[in-house]
């Protein structure tokens, strides 16, 4: 086996460059190290203007004489391999050429890429706090306790569990305690937990909702019940016509992708239909924080916090490259899912829970969602008041809340109208979906047709022109 030598990172700054050199082969050591070098630099793993350790740091490393490595060095130096200046050290020359080590083919890059993104659920990534949230990191890493960077608890960060507590009750109505919420990477994190080991069986979805969720929950063996929706929400009372569900997934505060709150009706129905079977409701609240009506919609977790799991992200309010999202659970539940969860490697990082605690308990998490609903709502207003002058023919639906609104095509349209409203606003170099995309294939409910128009992504800047691009995209009224 060959002998491998590595300059040690605790090596003061000044030290140069970490090495791993392979000695081998024959020869005494000067001549095994010059051609470990070498061959380091040949390869590539040394870069031009590379910093070599001192020889004498080497030397220690190595366990050889000052002079074994300031001779190889000096050889180096006079082929062209390295260079040295007097106060500067010994740096890979510049002019080494490095074999190119062959690279795996590269994906193929899309032929062309949208010049406005209209898709739904995203948002504003410019708009991202980066100040605040820097500051809040700080303060967070400044008074973190040492055990926050031990093995820590599988449930989340108990600072975050106290400030979600907090802030889903004030805002949201979530009737809950820190022990029964678990931290969690997001809604697809949160499902993967929950099934099937934890709500085993069928599950009731709404006819028109992500078609990632559904897949997800077809790949964990989790089979699909759809429930038929119109301007109230869910039809809930189809519950009772399943015998075999044990858990309905509902976005009751913001129907997606539709828009419409789940009617007082229809809740009460939902949760007497959990109550009697014995089942569970499980709540995505994906956009709660952003309504325009000034009608308050509470989470319908608050009505029974035994048979609701109330499940929330960052992801819309924050962005989702901030890989964080909760459950809050029965409490019949927590051990399940704990279980489920498993050792470490599924946790979010704790820097980022303490993170996002600290940005909730200062009030900067507030202030955000207070900019950002303005924002979006003036974004909102803006895409009625051109859909308006622009094609009154069409029905702009679900603007009560969230980031994005469903531009229903006339009466009588088919899909194939869906169709070419999509190619023309791909002409137009817009990135939208239609509506027909979110239904559930095993829907019976009439299909409905239209654009589903995510408002939040543009940054302000962009927002208009991409408005004008839809405008000349939008099908013309009927003869």
């Amino acid at each position: 086996m060959p002998e491998s030598w590595v300059n040690p990172a605790e090596s003061a700054e000044s030290l140069g460059a970490d090495l791993h050199l392979e000695l081998t082969g024959p020869g005494g050591r000067r001549a095994v190290l010059i051609r470990a070098l070498r061959d380091a630099v040949r390869s590539g793993r040394l870069a031009p203007g590379t910093r070599l350790p001192p020889y004498r740091s080497l030397a220690a490393d190595l366990g050889v004489a000052r002079n074994t490595v300031a001779d190889a060095y000096a050889e180096l130096v006079a082929e062209g391999w390295l260079s040295a200046r007097q106060g500067s050290g010994t740096t890979v020359a510049q002019r080494a050429e490095p074999l190119t080590p062959t690279r795996a083919p590269a994906h193929r890059a899309p032929a062309s890429r949208p010049a406005h993104n209209l898709l739904q659920g995203q948002p504003d990534a410019a708009s991202f706090p980066r100040t605040a949230w820097l500051a809040a990191a700080r303060r967070a890493l400044t008074a973190a306790p040492n055990d926050a960077f031990g093995p820590g608890d599988p449930r989340g960060r108990p600072e975050l569990r106290r400030a979600l507590a907090d802030y889903l009750a004030r805002t949201r109505g979530v009737r809950t305690d820190p022990e029964r919420i678990v931290i969690c990477s997001g809604f697809a994190h949160a499902l993967r937990l929950l099934l099937p080991a934890v709500l085993p069986g069928p599950l009731a979805v709404e006819s028109y909702g992500l078609p990632f969720h559904r897949h997800l929950l077809t790949t964990a063996g989790i089979p699909t019940r759809p429930l038929d929706i119109d301007e109230h929400g869910a039809e809930t009372a189809e519950l009772t016509a399943f015998d075999d569900v044990g858990a309905a997934l509902l976005t009751p505060a913001h129907q997606f992708p539709t828009g419409v709150p789940l009617h007082p009706d229809r809740r009460a129905a939902a949760i007497n239909w959990a109550r009697t079977t014995g089942g569970y409701l499980l709540e995505d609240d994906y956009d709660g924080e952003f309504r325009y009506d000034r009608k308050p919609v509470g989470a319908l977790q608050g009505l029974d916090p035994e048979r609701v799991l109330h499940i929330g992200s960052v992801s819309k309010s924050l962005s989702p490259a901030v890989r964080l999202g909760w459950m809050v659970l029965p409490g019949r539940l927590v051990d399940a899912v704990l279980e489920a969860k498993g050792e470490r490697e599924a946790w979010a990082g704790v820097t980022d829970q303490l993170t996002l605690a600290e940005f909730l308990t200062h009030g900067s998490y507030d202030r955000h969602i207070r900019r950002m609903r303005q924002r979006y709502r003036r974004r909102r207003d803006q895409l009625i008041d051109a859909v308006t002058t622009h094609a009154p023919h069409l029905t702009v639906t679900g603007i009560s809340a969230g980031l994005h609104a469903v531009l229903q095509l006339p009466d009588g349209s088919a899909e194939s109208d869906e169709r070419t409203a999509l190619r023309a606003a791909r002409w137009q170099g817009l990135a939208l979906d239609g509506l027909s995309g979110y239904r559930h294939p095993a829907a019976t409910m009439p299909p409905r047709h239209g654009l589903v128009i995510g408002y939040a992504t543009p940054t302000d800047s962009a927002f208009p022109s991409a408005l004008e691009a839809l405008c000349r995209a939008l099908p013309p009224p009927p003869h």
